[in-house]
């Protein structure tokens, strides 16, 4: 498929934005960036590591500035950090750059996916509390959110196959694509 659109992918963490990112990327013959990954590349630190020392809305400055320099090159499909909606210039720099695809799973799943492959070091704590209470909090904090920035909304619970399959679908029947 030729699309020449960039896709940002939003959603919680342990959607699969990333494992979908690089499986969408390929499938359009375009570049992936995750913005997670570019942040700490340009600080040299890990997520953890830059909340421990700066604080979270020091790291929200940094991922603003991920999500702009993720756009400077040929990359056509984004995955950002499950935050990244927070800021209303990130949400609309998104929309009006590319087209926003929400990646919908419920807590239960989110939690079970995260308890197989919790990435502790890169993913701190939001809340301090237990794993599906903090999933369960931080996604009803942010849903509007989600569904307030997606032009595109898929199921995160079927197959990484399946998403890529539903969302180039989706795709190439958009009226702006």
């Amino acid at each position: 498929m030729e699309y020449s659109k960039r896709v940002y992918l939003i959603g919680s963490r342990g959607c699969g934005k990333t494992s979908v990112g690089v499986g969408l990327a390929r499938r359009l013959k375009s570049r992936f960036t995750d913005t997670d990954a570019l942040l700490c590349e340009m600080q040299g630190k890990s997520v953890a590591d830059i909340v421990e020392a700066e604080g979270w809305d020091v790291f929200r400055d940094y991922e603003s500035a991920a999500l702009i320099k993720a756009t400077e090159g040929d990359t056509l499909v984004i995955a950002t950090g499950g935050g990244m909606v927070l800021r209303e210039q990130n949400r609309s720099f998104m929309r009006e750059h590319g087209v926003v695809v929400f990646i919908d799973v419920p807590p239960a799943e989110l939690a079970r996916r995260l308890s197989v492959d919790p990435l502790d070091k890169q993913r701190p704590s939001l809340t301090g509390k237990s794993l599906i209470d903090e999933i369960a909090e931080v996604l009803a904090e942010r849903m509007h959110l989600y569904m307030e920035s997606a032009q595109i909304t898929v199921d995160g619970t079927q197959t990484v196959e399946e998403i890529i399959d539903n969302i180039v679908e989706l795709l190439e029947t958009k009226p702006d694509s």
